[in-house]
């Protein structure tokens, strides 16, 4: 090491949080460095550290844009591969209780589907940027700090192919090993407060298969999504994976599982409040056996909210905060944290964790207020449901129903979902005259008892 500010950056994680950090380190670091636990081999086929990876994925609008903006003409390269993309209120058929949002023009465009097709393509473009290497293979002991406790000057890492750990100096260290990660431990071990947190307890379950279709059920559209609400707790996402074949995967909440045998798997399909899905896959052929991903809670790390954290350490991805991934902001909120993370970059040689932490909270309360509160407005969730929760949710059923009949509220309520606008949008007066207009009353909302006593998994053995 050199001892100068950027010589070097150490990225724990190459999750897709993380290589978007290593490609804004990398246009300022001498050397980025990318250390993970699992083996990477140039294919797009899903890792074991990303459990969720075989379920559908999607970069929502304002997502999009960011990674065009950290790569210019990515869209293009990812649907030249056969990734599909479309307007996100024509060619996504969106149902909330049973019923169709009315098709809007928003000009925004969703591209998704394969995560791993999604993520080999970035990792390539990152790992062939000028001084980045990846560490694979090699566990995270633990960071190192200087001797006053105050900064992080590296970590310690070991290799499974070594005998004994090795230290990384680093200027900079970004932990990107999401929802899993230690740092809350690390500091605690260091002597520093306790990291606060906010939870919502939803119990989500995927359940998700590929596959091959002897008829086109898309007919020029990206995906359908019968979106789970609390009168119809089970959802499903269908994507198209181009050509002739597709991805879908069911949603379950509060302990209702989509079951993974394939009988089970298709009964769940046709108990959806629309036909669509399961017209779609009754005659298809299975490409792979059905395979579950089970996520607890939404958390949210507050390290904006400790009174000290140590220098050279920031937090970014899931391992700052995990949303509900039915709401599709986890790949998107990881690229605008690295739009952040660079005009920090741009402003000190090694960014500050107060400013950084302080600045990256603004960024996550909009999408946190949509996935949290979405998902308090199921009667199980767990959560703080405060006044203002209880209010917004009351009035976000009246917007989904008024937006069956009128395109210009599906305008509005898609351009918050996609992050485009903040959800004090759909309040404005022009569109709440319409929602007061057109919207009927929401469906009542199932009971806990009567979701608890479908069949799950377990019960149909």
């Amino acid at each position: 090491m050199s001892g100068t500010p950027r010589d070097r950056a150490v990225v724990l994680g190459a999750s897709m949080a993380g290589l978007f950090a290593a490609k804004v380190l990398a246009e300022a670091y001498r050397e980025v460095v990318l250390v993970d636990r699992d083996r990477f081999t140039d294919g797009a086929a899903p890792r074991r550290g990303v459990p969720q990876g075989r379920h559908l994925h999607g970069l929502l609008a304002r997502g999009q844009r960011a990674i065009e903006e950290l790569f210019p003409g990515f869209t293009a390269e990812l649907t030249a591969s056969g990734m599909r993309s479309g307007d996100l209120g024509t060619r996504i058929r969106w149902y909330f209780d049973g019923r169709r949002l009315a098709p809007a023009e928003t000009g925004l465009l969703v591209v998704g589907g394969w995560r791993p097709g999604i993520e080999a393509l970035v990792r390539r473009k990152v790992l062939g940027l000028s001084g980045v290497r990846l560490v694979d293979g090699t566990d995270i002991v633990a960071p190192i700090v200087g001797p006053d406790g105050t900064r992080v000057t590296g970590v310690r890492i070991h290799r499974r192919d070594a005998d004994t750990p090795e230290v990384l100096d680093a200027d900079l260290v970004v932990d990107a090993t999401g929802r899993g990660s230690r740092t809350p431990t690390w500091l605690a071990e260091l002597g520093y407060p306790a990291v606060p947190e906010e939870r919502v307890k939803i119990g989500l379950t995927y359940t998700s298969a590929r596959f091959r279709f002897r008829d086109d059920p898309f007919h020029g559209d990206v995906s359908i999504n019968p979106v789970a609400t609390p009168a119809h707790p089970r959802g499903a996402f269908l994507a198209t994976l181009g050509e002739d074949r597709g991805l879908l995967s069911l949603t379950g909440v509060l302990g209702d599982e989509p079951p993974t045998d394939r009988e089970g798997f298709l009964a769940y399909a046709e108990s959806l409040p629309v036909p669509d899905v399961i017209d779609a896959v009754r005659d298809a052929e299975f490409l792979d056996e059905p395979v579950s991903f089970r996520f607890p809670a939404s958390v949210r790390r507050r390290y904006e909210r400790l009174p000290r954290v140590p220098d050279g350490l920031l937090v970014v991805g899931d391992a700052l905060c995990t949303f509900n991934p039915v709401y599709g902001q986890g790949m998107t909120v990881a690229a605008l944290e690295a739009l952040l993370l660079r005009r920090h970059l741009a402003a000190t040689a090694v960014p500050r964790p107060g400013g950084f932490f302080a600045d990256v909270a603004r960024l996550l309360d909009a999408p946190w207020e949509v996935a949290a509160g979405g998902d308090l407005a199921h009667p199980g969730a767990e959560g703080r449901r405060g006044l203002m929760v209880r209010v917004a949710n009351t009035y976000l059923a009246r917007v989904q129903a008024a937006a069956t009949r009128d395109a210009r509220v599906t305008e509005a309520f898609l351009r918050v979902a996609g992050l485009i606008d903040p959800p004090q949008a759909i309040m404005r007066p022009s569109v709440m005259w319409r929602v007061l207009r057109r919207g009927g009353r929401p469906a009542a909302p199932v009971r806990a008892a009567a979701t608890a006593a479908r069949p799950t998994a377990d019960d149909r053995g």
